[in-house]
Parts: C-alpha cells; structure tokens; sequence
C-alpha cells in the first residue's frame, strides 16, 4: 500500500500545465529530434507493482543508459543497435536484445516521426498532459509505448513500455535536463566498460 501511495505522490509531483492544450505530433517529434543529450532521475513502478529509482541518461540517437540504485544496483544499456542488461549480482554475461525489437526504439530513432502510418495508436488529454501511445508500424508485435508529455515548454514526463507479453513497466521522470556532455562509455554494451 505505501508503494501505490509513493507512487501517487510522485505523479501528484509533476508541475502542472495551467491553461494547457494537447501538444500536436509534430510538436513531440520536434521535442524528440532537438533533444541530443539528457539525463534525469527516475522512478520506475516495475510489472510485479515493485518500485525502483535510478539514474536516466540519453544520447540520440540510439543511446540511453538506466544506472538503478541500491538495492537493485543494476544497468540497463542501449547502444550500438543493442540492448544490454547487465546485473551486478550476477556473474553471468549481459541479456542482449536488438534496440529496434524494443518500444523505446521508437523514441531512440534518428529522425522520430510520430505522423508515419500506423505509429500513433492513440493521441488524447487529460487537461494537463498529453498522452500518445506509439509502436513499430512493422512491428507492433514488439509491444507499444506509452508517452506523457507536459507542455510549454513540451517535456517529457513519463512512459509506460507495454511489452509483447503483456507486461507494463512505467518510468516517471524528474526534471530533465539537457544538451550536456556525456561519455561515450556510459553507452558502451561492452561488459569490460561496464565493469569499472
């Protein structure tokens, strides 16, 4: 009950947007294609209903990177057209997936375009944020994600990846910052980089 609470409190948290309008799918794309760099804390509410919190960094196109925080203490990388789950606790080699079988290949791509054929299943408002609920028009077999954005200016504020065997996690953001520098090796998939 106190993680459902917690969990309330911190989407409660999110600054409102007095007066907002839904944002269009070119104004999210256009968010997505002027973001190079960016990092925030995370909260994520994982499937089982369990909560972790960590660190997001992202590095379009292509890169992202979650650094979990105790007890967890796990990594998840994106990089090199790759998806890496590294655990700590094991002495086992990273799961690898390719990224585009993934939803968040959607967010990660070169050039996002939300107005394609097929890639927006949904566009709707709440009266504070604008929910968009995107897949891979190829494959939406990969699953779908699940995109809440506040607006002016236009940020992104959480996502909920819908994977292929009905599973949900939700990643609720703190304040992103952007276009700082980051080190290519945060986004290395490389077991030695990740090591150090």
């Amino acid at each position: 009950m106190k993680k459902i609470a917690f969990a309330l409190a911190l989407t409660l948290c999110a600054p409102a947007a007095w007066a907002a309008e839904r944002l269009s799918l070119n104004d999210i794309s256009g968010y997505f294609n002027a973001m190079t760099t960016a990092k925030a804390s995370f909260t994520q509410i994982n499937d089982d209903g369990s909560l972790s919190t960590g660190k997001l960094y992202i590095h379009r196109p292509g890169r992202m990177r979650f650094e979990y925080d105790p007890p967890d203490s796990g990594t998840v990388v994106a990089g090199a057209g790759s998806v890496a789950i590294f655990d700590s606790k094991s002495n086992q080699p990273p799961e690898t997936y390719p990224l585009k079988r993934t939803p968040l290949s959607v967010i990660l791509a070169r050039r996002v375009d939300l107005n394609r054929a097929n890639m927006v299943v949904g566009h709707g408002f709440d009266g504070t944020t604008t929910v968009v609920n995107t897949q891979d028009p190829e494959n939406p077999d990969y699953g779908n994600l699940e995109l809440m954005f506040t607006g002016e200016p236009v940020e992104l504020r959480k996502w909920v990846v819908h994977d292929n065997a009905g599973g949900k996690t939700t990643v609720i953001l703190g304040a992103l910052e952007t276009g700082m520098r980051l080190s290519p090796r945060l986004f290395s998939t490389s077991v030695n980089d990740q090591s150090r």
